[in-house]
């Protein structure tokens, strides 16, 4: 990968990525980043999925931000959609967090207004971090204890809605401050809406596809719109890596 901003003579950066994309040092709060690729027009997925989007520089990223995370936030839908497993044990994953003082592997926390995840799916039963199930009082009864009884943390955030501000706080009462978010578009559009958002990775894909596909975030509409600041940028493969981070208040 070759830096283009800041600009330090457009050198490769791989050696040093783990560098690049560390988290603040010392949290004394919930660090919210979001990580998500798109094509050139806007597309979110390709044939319904955010695959068709990556490539080996994208992914080698997404796993460096889950190694460098306390939790793994996604949404039930996106995590349905794309299949998501917990989060595998390896060996340079496993090296790198123990460096880092972080547990074995991140857990997956899953925001589901109505707990529908079902209590045999991967997330459950091929894991080796616990789940958390972010949910709320209005999900059924019988759905919230299945998925307790499958071994997931099952945590009550709000009454007809998931609360994301205390879904956050949370994860804080957990130790779990680092937290990198996959989306879907549907959950990063309310924490836009609601301002929780720190830093976006964004990828650009070179693909320009058409068709129907949605935007990274849906939501009500912030108001007023958040302004970010250029923090880096990397090229590979034909790919840009940004990474934007909040402006200071």
């Amino acid at each position: 990968m070759d830096r283009l901003w800041p600009v330090d003579g457009a050198r490769q950066v791989d050696d040093e990525l783990e560098d690049f994309y560390a988290y603040p040092g010392e949290l004394h709060r919930p660090w919210l980043r979001v990580n998500f690729v798109s094509s050139l027009d806007g597309a979110v997925t390709v044939r319904g999925s955010s695959r068709g989007l990556s490539a080996p520089a994208d992914q080698r990223v997404l796993g460096l931000i889950r190694d460098l995370s306390d939790v793994v936030l996604v949404g039930a839908g996106t995590a349905t959609i794309e299949g998501y497993r917990g989060v595998k044990r390896t060996e340079v994953r496993a090296d790198r967090r123990s460096r880092l003082g972080l547990s074995e592997v991140p857990p997956i926390a899953l925001v589901t207004a109505r707990c529908s995840i079902p209590p045999d799916s991967p997330l459950l039963t091929d894991t080796i971090a616990r789940p958390i199930v972010l949910t709320c009082a209005a999900a059924p009864e019988g759905r919230r204890r299945a998925l307790a009884d499958a071994g997931a943390d099952v945590v009550v955030t709000g009454d007809e809605h998931v609360d994301l501000r205390v879904a956050l706080a949370e994860l804080d009462a957990r130790g779990l401050r680092r937290i990198g978010c996959e989306g879907g578009p549907t959950l990063f559009g309310e924490l836009v809406d609601q301002d929780l958002v720190d830093e976006l990775c964004l990828t650009l894909s070179p693909l320009l596809t058409s068709g129907d596909a949605g935007r990274i975030a849906h939501g009500v509409g912030a108001e007023p719109p958040r302004r970010m600041r250029l923090e880096s940028a990397l090229h590979a493969e034909s790919l840009l890596l940004l990474r934007y981070a909040r402006m200071p208040v």
